[in-house]
């Protein structure tokens, strides 16, 4: 093995300052596979440790720049005001009631949109019902009279008929 030109996983935990396991992961992240010789030894090109160190200084920026988007986005705890949380609480809750009654107010108006129609529709029908019975009431009265008069006439021959006297008059 040439010195220049190849390094054991010693050499590259020493240069990059990471353990095996931080090796591996570098590995799979960079699809570096690490060589054996002869003997079983694990080796690695230069050019496969500048990729592990190229992708070792990603990280790492990569880690600093989560840390400072944590801080930055991170609240500062102070101690909450309990009146201000129930206030805030007061306000969520008449919000939510204000929402409630506006969508059951509005669902209830499209239930009974008709029905405004159909009260009108009813009324009608009603006030027909009742002319149509005072009408039949008032032709059952003139059929009672009619049928009075027929009986009033006798026969008398070859399709003549006298009209009797009516004892007494029944008016309806």
């Amino acid at each position: 093995m040439n010195a220049n030109k190849v390094l054991l996983p010693n050499d590259v935990r020493k240069l990059l300052n990471i353990d095996n396991k931080e090796i591996v992961e570098l590995c799979k992240k960079t699809s570096v596979t690490p060589k054996k010789d002869h003997k079983g030894q694990i080796y690695f090109s230069i050019d496969e440790v500048k990729k592990l160190r190229n992708a070792k200084s990603s990280v790492i920026t990569g880690m600093n720049e989560k840390e400072e988007k944590k801080k930055m986005t991170l609240p500062v705890m102070t101690k909450p005001n309990s009146q201000a949380v129930v206030n805030g609480l007061l306000d969520t809750l008449n919000k939510m009631e204000n929402n409630i009654t506006t969508s059951m107010t509005k669902l209830i108006d499209e239930k009974l949109e008709g029905m405004d129609d159909v009260v009108l529709e009813l009324v009608r029908c009603k006030t027909e019902n009742e002319n149509l019975k005072n009408k039949v009431n008032e032709l059952n009265k003139e059929n009672f009279k009619l049928k009075n008069v027929l009986s009033s006439f006798k026969p008398l021959m070859c399709g003549f008929y006298v009209k009797k006297e009516e004892e007494t008059n029944f008016m309806l």
